[in-house]
């Protein structure tokens, strides 16, 4: 074996700029197929933060409680009765599942939150808006209120409220400025802006409002429990099986943000599935390549090897030879191609740092190691067409040519 593997190593150097030209084909294969893996890579989870990074990834919802229902003796329905004011279902016992979520494996972030409508007024100017009421130290719990902060801050109080750039436009709003904040039940008070945010999302920064959870429960008339629970994940792939998780714990109705997201999933398949077609097509190129110059460097040394064949070497030794030689051509053009797939996506900015209109390439999705072996691989599949070919040349017509 170690004689075969010097044998193949003189192949490759005795024709170094032929060797050189194979490798660096190899190599560019290679630096396509990684470029490729993280441009594919980096685009899905640009894709995945900017729709679902500052979404709840596992929710918890309040269910609205059935009326009474006057049932008359033969079975008919005859009234559904309401008495009273209909009021808003909640989580009663949410500061008793916040600490108990907070426990599962996976959970990067609690919310609990009380959600509504109302109408923002300032002067004669009205505008309906969505409310969420968040806990003091919890504001960017979900939604990264910190970061998308352009004028005074997120950290929500008593009396205080933050509100999207869009909307602080419309109504001519500036920091410090009092209004008048009502709820569709009813309830008005008085709130003082403190942060003004924009997250390029135009309903949003139009029509949502934050006040902490105090002010909320004063607004939508909640002495306690909340409307919802919002959960982040510190990977979003395994909301399904969290979600499941939450359930069985608490037994409350836990949904993940795949539940309705089945056009978003569709089209990342469809993304993963394009990047397969062209990562096969730069393995299949290498392939090729290195069949095509193995069979012309079979044809080019018959004479050498119907002279090994005379001197006893078998079938199988010859096969070694030609398979190493593959073998080697592909692991050098490989780590070629890996070192330079990686020094290309170094001036990339991490996934961290990704921003709109730049090229989302994330490099820790190269699959530097998966290309190195699906090429050697390759290689020496490439290798065996030419080296069965090398295995039957007759020695005697070889030496005579």
């Amino acid at each position: 074996m170690l004689y075969g593997l010097k044998i193949a190593l003189r192949y490759l150097t005795a024709s170094k700029a032929q060797t050189a030209l194979l490798v660096l084909g190899v190599a560019v294969g290679v630096f396509i197929f990684i470029f490729m893996s993280a441009l594919i890579g980096g685009l899905a989870e640009f894709i995945l933060s900017r729709t679902v990074g500052d979404i709840s990834h596992v929710t918890i919802k309040a269910e609205d409680a059935d009326p009474p229902i006057l049932i008359s003796p033969d079975g008919h329905v005859l009234a559904v009765v309401e008495q009273g004011r209909a009021r808003t279902a909640t989580l009663a016992d949410a500061a008793t599942w916040v600490p108990l979520i907070e426990t599962v494996p996976g959970v990067t972030a609690v919310s609990p939150q009380i959600t509504g409508a109302g109408f923002l007024t300032r002067g004669a100017q009205v505008a309906q808006v969505g409310v969420t009421g968040l806990e003091p130290g919890r504001e960017s719990a979900i939604l990264d209120l910190d970061g998308y902060m352009v004028e005074g801050t997120a950290r929500l109080g008593s009396g205080l409220i933050v509100l999207g750039q869009t909307l602080a436009d419309d109504l001519s709003l500036r920091l410090g400025q009092t209004l008048r904040l009502q709820s569709s039940g009813g309830v008005s008070t008085v709130l003082t802006l403190s942060g003004i945010y924009r997250t390029g999302n135009g309903m949003m920064d139009r029509s949502s409002i934050f006040v902490s959870l105090p002010t909320a429960r004063t607004l939508f008339a909640l002495p306690q429990g909340v409307t919802r629970i919002e959960i982040k994940l510190a990977d979003l792939n395994a909301a399904d099986a969290t979600a499941l998780r939450i359930r069985a714990l608490t037994g409350l109705d836990a949904v993940p943000w795949t539940d309705g997201a089945e056009q978003l999933m569709e089209a990342l398949n469809a993304q993963a599935q394009t990047g397969y077609f062209l990562k096969s097509f730069a393995l299949i190129t290498i392939v090729i390549g290195v069949a095509s110059a193995l069979l012309l460097s079979t044809y080019r040394r018959r004479p050498e090897i119907g002279i090994m064949r005379a001197m006893g070497a078998g079938r199988s030794f010859v096969v070694f030879v030609f398979v190493t030689q593959g073998a080697l051509v592909g692991l050098l053009g490989g780590l070629s191609g890996a070192a330079l797939g990686y020094l290309a996506l170094l001036p990339f900015p991490t996934r961290d740092a990704f921003r709109p209109g730049t090229l989302p390439m994330d490099i820790t999705q190269g699959s530097y190691g998966l290309a190195i072996t699906l090429t050697v691989l390759g290689a020496i599949l490439a290798s065996i067409l030419p080296a069965r070919a090398a295995a039957r040349v007759d020695p005697v017509t070889a030496i005579s040519q």
